[in-house]
């Protein structure tokens, strides 16, 4: 299987990995800690403003889906021009972003992002970045939502079960 990556900010990441997991093509995902000081933050450090954004990392196979799919779903469930806030969770760990560890993503990240843009006729507040760093968030957030059903989310439930897979 030919195997991409890609991270993803969009507040909440307990949410965010739900909602990927259900796609046809996402082969796995991982929430954790990304973009911030070069060291492996704890979620209370990144509560406190450490500078990290709760990210999810999305394992895919593009023969199944591709990048420009992937990024349709993700605007589906974030508000692109909130700055630092997604729902009721605010702070820059919220922050929404696209971070890529492969230069050649970078073309069709933008062109998506452009789309967007173009669509809401303002200017996206979403990062654009190359992958500086992630480090896995705990145990006990990995999966959260499978575990803890009725757990927060800032994504509508009706959203978590299009029933992709």
């Amino acid at each position: 299987m030919n195997t991409r990556t890609i991270y993803l900010a969009g507040g909440c990441f307990w949410g965010m990995q739900k909602f990927f997991d259900q796609f046809e093509g996402v082969v796995g995902t991982e929430v954790g800690y990304a973009n911030g000081p070069d060291m492996a933050p704890t979620y209370q450090q990144v509560c406190q403003d450490s500078g990290h954004a709760e990210t999810l990392r999305v394992d895919y196979d593009p023969e199944v889906i591709s990048l420009t799919a992937l990024l349709g779903y993700y605007f589906m469930v974030i508000d692109p021009l909130s700055v630092n806030r997604q729902g009721n969770d605010t702070g820059i760990q919220y922050r929404t972003g696209i971070y890529y560890a492969d230069p050649a993503q970078l073309e069709e990240i933008e062109a998506v992002c452009r789309n967007e843009e173009a669509k809401l006729g303002a200017k996206l507040a979403v990062e654009i970045k190359p992958l500086i760093n992630f480090f896995s968030a705990e145990e006990y957030h990995q999966k959260y939502l499978e575990k803890n059903p009725g757990g927060y989310c800032h994504i509508p439930k009706s959203m978590l079960n299009l029933n992709q897979k």
